[in-house]
């Protein structure tokens, strides 16, 4: 029975091969769509990751602020449950880092006389801690503190950050949701019209006794293959697009070298384009009655 099955489904698959080739093609177009939004969704997410090892809240002290007052300031910000790690930067250690950091141009600080930079405080946070609303928190409370006189910790930036990642989840969301009934949609549109187009095969079949699970089963097949095989190309798609972008593009534009390409997951495509394949199947034969 299961090699008539598939041999039926063969036949079907080739003698509506217009039909199957583009539901094929939308299949495969929507799972290609559907893999570029969760590499958008996956990239986002590793740079919002990896912003707390380079996030820190950066307090600026009065001048000649004593000692005592600097270790009060230091004890405050410690008992923070947002609060990691906090080191004092004395202002002549703060423009040593900058003559270091200018190198070639640390002349442009000779003619600067006295040191402009003030003694300060990094704050580096918990990597939970680091979003919008707990930093404003934190730096709410500690410009109370008597003794310093500014908090700078790129405020607009972590917003941005933030509520890309959000507008781009969301988005990811909203459209795999709609790729996905498409696609299941498409399967159930295709594997439908086949059923109606053999509707007088079947009807042969029902007067030789034939079960509904073996007219059922080559329905099931066709979709699965339909499926796999939108898989398949989608699977094709994103290797190109890989080997195009990632391993081309990124030569003459290093901004490329940043995109993480998760090629191993992709391998995973065929899977999925298999399982909405049958389950648009089962969803047409659950609801045509014969």
């Amino acid at each position: 029975m299961a090699f008539y099955s598939f041999k039926l489904a063969g036949l079907s698959l080739l003698r509506e091969k217009w039909i199957n080739l583009l539901s094929v093609i939308t299949l495969g177009a929507g799972l290609l769509i559907t893999a570029l939004t969760l590499l958008s969704v996956y990239n986002v997410n590793l740079a919002t990751q990896a912003l707390p090892e380079k996030f820190s809240v950066m307090l600026y002290l009065r001048d000649n602020l004593p000692e005592t007052d600097v270790d009060k300031i230091i004890a405050v910000a410690e008992k923070e449950y947002a609060v990691e790690k906090i080191t004092f930067i004395p202002s002549h250690k703060a423009l040593a880092e900058l003559r270091e950091t200018l190198r070639d141009t640390a002349y442009i600080l000779e003619g600067l006389g006295e040191n402009p930079l003030p003694d300060s405080i990094e704050i580096k946070l918990k990597s939970h801690a680091v979003n919008p609303d707990t930093v404003k928190r934190l730096t709410d409370s500690l410009k109370k503190l008597d003794g310093v006189s500014e908090i700078e910790y790129g405020e607009k930036f972590l917003s941005s950050i933030y509520s890309l990642r959000f507008g781009v989840e969301t988005m990811g969301i909203v459209l795999i949701f709609i790729m996905s009934v498409g696609m299941l949609f498409v399967c159930y549109t295709t594997v439908k019209i086949l059923f109606y187009r053999r509707e007088r095969e079947i009807e042969t079949y029902k007067l030789l006794g034939a079960t509904k699970n073996f007219i059922r089963a080559p329905f099931f097949i066709e979709g699965a293959l339909i499926g796999l095989l939108g898989g398949i190309l989608s699977l094709v798609g994103i290797l190109l697009l890989y080997y195009l972008i990632i391993l081309k593009l990124s030569l003459a534009f290093p901004i490329f070298h940043g995109i993480v390409f998760p090629v191993r997951l992709s391998f995973f495509l065929p899977l999925v384009g298999l399982f909405l394949g049958i389950t648009g199947a089962a969803i047409a034969i659950g609801r045509i009655r014969y």
